[in-house]
């Protein structure tokens, strides 16, 4: 008897195909038209090792959505550090980070104030560390850009617009250096080319050669 994955199903009635994602939690995400449980049956019988090995995959990634129930690690511009939570009487949350660990005390157990709590950790810290290296590099590439803004998004790493204005992710500062460094070069490209073909690739590569490899590390985060 094969037991089939549980998965959420979320219907687009104007999409043409079956798609099968994981979303940041590790679940699995089915995107279809309307369809017949039948078929949903089937197609996930049919892809069974894949989405076992998928699943696999994910487990391995840097930087997941956290679990207070269970011993957690943050990341920081690369490393991972223990997260410990402390109750404490005080009537307030805060969140400390001493180069070797995070401690989160609260007085009341609120999951939602604690990712709060963390991603304004994230957006500080991205904030200061960030836009020096912008300046950087767009010196280094003759490049002007607008302006720079910073929010958590879900998937992308950063964006640059057609006014210029970049935008970056505050995740991003659970990254290795050299990844953000490559991050910023992407997306000051950008500016010069609005797209991913050859030109643009040609683009980063002549400021950042090893880039590939850094797209590769990339890939082992979750934003």
């Amino acid at each position: 008897m094969s037991f089939l994955p549980q998965y959420i199903h979320i219907i687009k009635p104007k999409l043409k195909h079956i798609y099968l994602t994981f979303d940041e939690e590790g679940n699995l995400i089915i995107k279809s038209p309307h369809i017949s449980q039948e078929r949903i049956e089937k197609l996930l019988l049919k892809k069974a090792s894949w989405i076992q090995k998928a699943r696999a995959k994910y487990q391995l990634k840097k930087g997941k959505s956290l679990n207070f129930q269970k011993e957690n690690k943050l990341y920081f511009l690369g490393k991972s550090y223990p997260l410990h939570l402390i109750h404490y009487k005080k009537k307030y949350t805060k969140l400390t980070f001493d180069g070797t660990m995070f401690t989160l005390y609260y007085e009341t157990y609120n999951e939602a104030l604690f990712q709060k709590h963390i991603n304004t950790f994230y957006k500080k810290e991205a904030s200061t560390y960030i836009p020096p290296i912008v300046r950087e590099w767009a010196k280094n590439m003759h490049l002007r850009y607008n302006k720079i803004s910073f929010r958590k998004t879900k998937r992308q790493w950063g964006s640059c617009s057609m006014e210029n204005n970049l935008n970056f992710n505050t995740m991003m500062m659970k990254l290795p250096p050299e990844v953000i460094q490559y991050i910023v070069i992407h997306e000051l490209a950008h500016i010069v080319h609005k797209h991913h073909q050859k030109s643009f690739w040609k683009l980063v590569q002549k400021y950042l050669p090893s880039y590939k490899q850094q797209i590769k590390e990339l890939k082992n985060f979750i934003p």
